[in-house]
């Protein structure tokens, strides 16, 4: 069974325009069987958020993003945890099964790394979530995927997994090897979005937030991507996270249904060639 068949397809709210409520339907009207849900989405709100997914029979796919937490130094380390708890809390709540953390763009303590992400999974433990460890393109210490996996694998902890997002391995022309030896079941999420290469270094955080582009739009392998986790299995979730300003400010249904027919290209693409 290929990619196309079998895997949940999310949308990242990040990408439409309008209200939550106007994106969420929008999602659903499109197609989507699953949502990213940011924290200003429902911290507020949480109660009628969970409501209004259910209604439209969405999945919270994951609650994120808890940013600059693992090896926070000074003030932040104490600062950083009490906010993961409330923000496990309200990933509970809101029926979320994971939250994402993106590694440290800010001041890190590499020594605290591993010993963060054990409190953080111990206590996710506890409230029966998983946690998504995401290496960014900037970030202070883990900024590749390879170097997330020697994490989680010095963590050891069952609910922690690798995010693989197609952006932060592209945009630093990293490769397919990064994923070398990473298991299936250790990858909890898979994130798409495209840009045109290459990519200059002052570049990076503009095009990051401001103008991903939506999938089959830029030059990113993304069809090797797509064919290399089919062979592996992947059974996850895939879906888009596109920062995209001009996107954010159309008729949100029409662009969550192109980012459908995106989405079904790029995997029909690329369960294709991991068929040759």
């Amino acid at each position: 069974m290929s990619l196309l068949e079998s895997n949940p397809r999310f949308l990242n709210t990040v990408l439409l325009g309008g209200t939550f409520t106007e994106k969420l339907e929008a999602i659903a009207k499109a197609g989507f069987n699953g949502v990213e849900v940011w924290q200003q989405d429902a911290e507020k709100a949480v109660a009628e958020t969970r409501q209004q997914l259910d209604a439209l029979s969405l999945a919270r796919t994951d609650y994120q993003v808890l940013l600059n937490f693992d090896g926070a130094v000074g003030e932040k380390h104490q600062e950083k945890r009490q906010e993961a708890l409330t923000m496990m809390t309200t990933a509970s709540a809101l029926g979320s099964p994971m939250i994402l953390v993106a590694a440290n763009t800010a001041a890190c303590d590499p020594q605290k790394i591993v010993a963060d992400m054990k409190w953080l999974c111990h206590h996710a433990k506890a409230l029966d979530l998983r946690v998504a460890y995401e290496a960014m393109s900037w970030s202070t210490e883990i900024d590749q995927c390879d170097k997330a996996w020697q994490i989680i694998q010095q963590v050891d902890a069952d609910n922690l997994g690798l995010v693989v997002d197609a952006f932060h391995i592209f945009a630093l022309r990293r490769t397919l090897q990064d994923l070398i030896n990473i298991p299936r079941e250790k990858i909890f999420l898979v994130q798409l979005s495209d840009t045109e290469m290459p990519l200059g270094d002052d570049a990076l955080k503009q095009i990051a937030r401001h103008h991903r582009l939506l999938l089959g739009e830029g030059n990113f392998p993304l069809t090797g991507l797509v064919a290399y986790l089919d062979k592996l299995g992947y059974t996850g979730p895939v879906g888009l996270e596109v920062f995209n300003d001009h996107a954010a400010k159309q008729d949100c249904a029409g662009v969550a249904q192109r980012a459908k027919e995106a989405l079904e290209n790029i995997l029909m693409k690329g369960s294709t060639d991991a068929e040759e």
